[in-house]
């Protein structure tokens, strides 16, 4: 029989006594099931689990439960955020992670629940046992940038002041970047008005009246920094804008900067934008269409790809083979 420990909140623990453990999880790959580590000698891996997830929100206090499963019991191995953990055993799983040098983000998923009669008893933990965020992240500054950080998160705006990066905000305000803006066009200073479009980028919402005479911007940065800086916002009128952005004849980057922006941007209007820039003329535009509507699984949006399978440009054809595969 192998021996796993199944970290989990405290309140949890006499419903688990009655009942057993629950399969949690996604109907979809890797399923439904109970996350579990083998018991090893050191008390410190068995449980580095815990303070990671500890930082959950609601959770107060983590208790371990002890499960011994058949050593023939089919589960996967492997390190967090694997893809394709590797299928074994449970004496398999429990060989594999105690033969590591560094076992730290490993973890054993069993695919069903576990019963009552599989746990062998539920006791309490140290609770600052273990890393957080991630093995090794202890001494390390944590990262502010908008794809590290979590909105609302523990500590969130505390690590935003402590290690502000002004190009991830947050933003000035918006009489501020007006202001900026003002300025810079009237000293014809390109550099500056794109520096103020960068910043509009964190916004959700703008003055897209203010900002749309950009468009006929002789400079082609403006005129991409304005793309991808209305992108994300709500505000009414941003669709017609980056249609009238996608229309730039003058500069293909422009156009491919577009293309580049709504690639995410789910609107119907963005939707109409991108099946026309798939028929663009430059196939750079193409290959960056590509990405966006992979993304969409529409029917239509399949059509699309099928054409861009296709494509008499090369690169456009291989982006399409790699984004469909994945």
């Amino acid at each position: 029989m192998a021996t796993f420990v199944h970290l989990t909140p405290a309140v949890h623990a006499a419903r688990i006594r009655r009942g057993g453990i629950k399969a949690q999880g996604p109907a979809q790959a890797p399923g439904r099931g109970v996350y579990l580590f083998p018991v090893l000698p050191s008390y410190t891996l068995t449980h580095q689990w815990l303070r990671e997830l500890a930082r959950r929100p609601g959770t107060r206090g983590m208790v371990a439960v002890h499960v011994r499963l058949p050593d023939g019991e089919a589960v996967t191995v492997g390190r967090y955020g694997e893809r394709e953990p590797e299928v074994t055993t449970a004496a398999g799983a429990v060989g594999r992670i105690g033969g590591l040098a560094d076992a730290r983000g490993w973890e054993v998923f069993l695919p069903r629940a576990v019963t009552p009669g599989e746990i062998r008893y539920v006791r309490e933990v140290r609770q600052v046992n273990g890393w957080r965020y991630k093995p090794d992240a202890h001494g390390t500054a944590p990262c502010a940038c908008e794809a590290c950080r979590v909105p609302g998160g523990y500590n969130a705006r505390r690590t935003r002041e402590r290690h502000a990066r002004p190009e991830y905000g947050p933003a000035p305000a918006s009489r501020l970047l007006l202001a900026r803006l003002d300025r810079a066009e009237l000293r014809d200073d390109t550099a500056a008005l794109c520096e103020t479009l960068r910043w509009y980028r964190l916004r959700r919402r703008g003055p897209v009246a203010r900002l749309a005479r950009l468009a006929g911007h002789p400079y082609p940065g403006v005129r991409q920094e304005l793309a991808r800086a209305v992108a994300r916002w709500t505000t009414p009128g941003v669709d017609a804008l980056l249609r009238e952005l996608a229309g730039d004849t003058a500069d293909a980057a422009v156009r491919q900067a577009v293309a580049e922006s709504i690639a995410y941007r789910d609107t119907p209007g963005a939707d109409a934008l991108l099946t026309d820039l798939a028929r663009d003329p430059d196939p750079g535009v193409r290959d960056i269409v590509v990405e966006g509507l992979v993304h969409r699984e529409t029917p239509e949006a399949d059509a699309l790809l099928r054409v861009l399978a296709d494509d008499p440009d090369e690169r456009v054809r291989e982006t399409v083979a790699a984004l469909t595969e994945e």
